[in-house]
């Protein structure tokens, strides 16, 4: 075992910082590090790294989610969805705002793409909520939130990379997922609804043309607006809990029923097909070679013992497992406004899962808990990833004090989250023991 592998970290976070791309800064590192160690016998380990990644089945749908994500922007069934929601949330205090978390949760339900997820609602709600005088503050927070739902409510990407690194299935974190990414679109509800009523001036309500639609009008639109999204969230949550479908064939039907709805949309064209097929091949090229340089640094590691070593460390300094998971959880909530999501699952979790098993921790339990953190950092200024897609699609009115301002509440609200799940395990453990057993 060697002591200077735990000088692999400070060296990755030097690169980083340093202007490296993530992939590369990890694949170098692991490079040198593999060397000092092993020798050209480096290369056997970087290539049995390379073969497990390639030849992951589950990974395989990374890029079937992603092409989902890309059509489902220009097919309108985001745009018929909000009019949908809107119908009946347009009486409540903050309706609008409101209407804008539940098509978050619908969204990302149906794409499991978090940028796609934020980018849509934005560019829906954003000029509807500026036309009815909301505070710029409650809109900017309330995008941000709901895009970022797109991060815990399966099938996130996030989730199907987490998996098979703490070597649980991917259907068992789907369900633990689930019921705490509801539980947190339900406090960002609670939040915009009580302000609302607090302080009406924040989301001004005004005459709709809803009003003038006759019952059965409305539950026309409804039902057209939801069925194609319910639709997708069958084909591939429902087949997975169910347990009709594994993660990749649940992909597949969802990307052939996104097709399906883009045809019959009428927007199933080629420069369509050209520009979903490109966002597809970028993104997940990106995401793959993360993961590839991923599992060679983690790989590097613990051959080196720095798994071992880590946990005779914490052992000497006899911290508490309370307190372990405590940092390790602190450490996911910092790389998570500063890296991204996938980066920050594969640095931390393959040290992190060995320590947290050898205390007796659920693993569903602690990932659920580190995918709750991982999405408070991604909301969390100042380097907050929300913001910054935010910031591409919104208007100049929009200032960046006001995002900064608008995500504090919904940050609390996380936290509150993460308090919940801490204290009531079966939040995140009953449906996942209900469905697949112990």
């Amino acid at each position: 075992m060697d002591a200077y592998v735990l000088l692999m970290l400070p060296a990755l976070i030097l690169v980083i910082f340093s202007g490296f791309p993530v992939a590369l800064a990890m694949l170098s590192v692991s490079l040198v590090f593999g060397f000092i160690r092993y020798g050209e016998a480096a290369v056997h380990l970087f290539a049995t790294e390379i073969h497990d990644v390639a030849g992951n089945y589950v990974l395989a749908s990374i890029p079937l989610f992603v092409f989902m994500g890309s059509l489902l922007e220009s097919t309108g069934i985001a745009k018929r969805l909000f009019r949908g929601i809107h119908i009946w949330t347009y009486r409540v205090p903050g309706g609008l705002a409101v209407g804008t978390i539940l098509m978050g949760v619908v969204f990302a339900a149906s794409s499991g793409v978090v940028g796609a997820t934020e980018t849509v609602i934005g560019l829906l709600a954003l000029p509807i909520m500026l036309s009815y005088g909301y505070n710029k503050s409650l809109i900017s927070g309330t995008v941000c939130a709901g895009g970022s739902l797109g991060t815990a409510i399966p099938p996130s990407i996030v989730v199907i990379v987490l998996a098979p690194v703490v070597e649980i299935s991917v259907g068992a974190l789907f369900a633990g997922i689930l019921f705490p990414g509801l539980l947190m679109a339900l406090t960002f509800i609670l939040y915009i609804v009580g302000r609302s009523i607090l302080d009406p001036t924040v989301a001004p309500r005004k005459s709709d043309e809803v009003e003038a639609l006759s019952f059965w009008e409305k539950i026309t639109i409804t039902l057209t607006a939801l069925l194609p999204p319910v639709f997708l969230i069958f084909t591939v949550l429902g087949t997975i809990l169910l347990g009709w479908a594994t993660p990749t064939e649940a992909a597949a039907c969802g990307a052939l029923g996104t097709l399906f709805l883009t045809a019959t949309a009428g927007n199933l064209k080629p420069n369509l097909l050209w520009k979903a097929a490109k966002t597809t091949l970028v993104v997940s090229t990106m995401i793959l070679t993360i993961l590839v340089a991923g599992h060679i640094f983690s790989g590097i590691f613990v051959a080196l013992g720095g798994v071992r070593l880590t946990q005779d460390l914490i052992d000497a300094a006899n911290l508490g497992p309370w307190t372990v998971l405590s940092i390790i959880l602190f450490i996911a909530f910092v790389g998570g406004f500063v890296l991204d999501l996938v980066s920050v699952v594969l640095i931390l979790v393959p040290i992190a899962v060995p320590i947290m098993a050898n205390m007796g921790f659920d693993l569903i339990w602690f990932s659920v808990l580190f995918l709750i953190v991982l999405q408070t950092g991604y909301l969390s200024p100042p380097m907050a990833p929300s913001i910054f897609y935010l910031r591409a699609i919104a208007p100049p009115e929009i200032k960046l004090l006001h995002m900064f301002r608008g995500v504090a509440p919904f940050i609390a609200a996380q936290v509150l989250c993460l308090v919940l799940v801490l204290v009531f395990p079966e939040i995140a453990l009953w449906l996942p023991e209900a469905i697949f057993g112990n």
